[in-house]
């Protein structure tokens, strides 16, 4: 095997490795994070910080990165629903449910994003193989919430309003993503990544400043770790390996992040966190896994990126 074969080779595994790696545990590095710090305060450091460091690096390389008014306009909305409403609420949901349960409601993402694609003008059809993904996709979104609605009834509804809260973030994360696969930008991917980071992170600032939400913050070890974890490794580095894997491999390879991330969130959160699923949990996981197979395998046939691949590029976490 010629020598620059087997340094592509070595780069493409690593590239997966921080994706598929990277993007799981943020969930665990987000949890840490808002035990220590109010969800706004650190949705507004990890998103300005890595806004900030990703255009500096932009303009240090001499990319492209200065839209016009139209691209502005573009950016602010993708960036606020995105990453100020998609990426926050989870943030904020962690406060009350486990890692593990967040990362696979925020799989749902292909289900919504295959639904909206097809009421779309020009939008994308569905094939068989993906409505059995649909459909099995919300019977586990059931299957995962059921304990929820059942602590819910008996006057705990704190784990099924965060859950709310995750799904109605997701499908802004969504509704952010198709937008941004239909918007036409001149400037540098990695820049474009950059400013929407920037104005989903002056959102979270909006959003602790009027919730007062700036309070009761704990700025030790354990917030600067969480804080730099999610800037460099949930955000600038796995962000820069995704690109490099569209470059360089087949959609529907990349697109397997979709199922992987859970599964190691789920891990990470049993290992670290002690967490545990219920039986009903456990169907319901394996439900939307196995929906987000079908539905990703079923957009995936012509090697195009759709927005299933879009629209975890930031790292939503997450």
């Amino acid at each position: 095997m010629p020598a620059d074969s087997s340094s592509k080779r070595m780069r493409i595994l690593l590239a997966f490795a921080c994706v598929y790696l990277f993007w799981g545990s943020t969930y665990l590095a987000m949890r840490f994070g808002v035990e220590v710090l109010p969800p706004f305060v650190l949705g507004s450091a990890r998103f300005l910080l890595a806004g900030v460091l990703m255009l500096g690096a932009s303009s240090v390389l001499r990319m492209k990165m200065w839209p016009n008014r139209q691209e502005l306009v573009r950016l602010v909305i993708i960036g606020v629903l995105m990453i100020g409403c998609g990426n926050t609420s989870v943030l904020w949901a962690e406060q009350y449910i486990p890692t593990g349960l967040a990362s696979l409601l925020v799989a749902s993402i292909p289900l919504y994003a295959a639904l909206i694609e097809m009421v779309l003008p020009n939008g994308e059809g569905l094939a068989m193989r993906g409505w059995i993904g649909v459909c099995v996709g919300f019977a586990g979104l059931v299957f995962l919430l059921w304990p929820g609605l059942r602590e819910g009834l008996h006057g705990d509804s704190r784990q099924i309003i965060a859950a709310g809260v995750t799904l109605c973030g997701t499908l802004c994360w969504t509704s952010a993503s198709i937008f941004s696969r239909r918007s036409a930008f001149q400037l540098n991917g990695f820049a474009v990544a950059g400013w929407e980071m920037l104005f989903g992170g002056l959102f979270n600032v909006f959003l602790m400043v009027v919730t007062k939400g700036y309070h009761g913050g704990h700025w030790g070890l354990q917030a600067w770790a969480s804080t730099l974890y999610l800037v460099t490794f949930g955000s600038i580095l796995t962000y820069s390996a995704y690109i490099y894997l569209l470059d360089n491999v087949a959609v529907s390879k990349v697109a397997t992040y979709a199922y992987v991330n859970p599964v190691i969130a789920v891990i990470l959160g049993a290992i670290i966190l002690k967490e545990h699923f219920v039986v009903v949990e456990y169907v319901g996981m394996g439900a939307i896994l196995i929906a987000v197979f079908l539905v990703t395998g079923s957009k995936m046939k012509n090697e195009r990126p759709t927005v299933a691949d879009e629209d975890l590029k930031l790292g939503q976490e997450a």
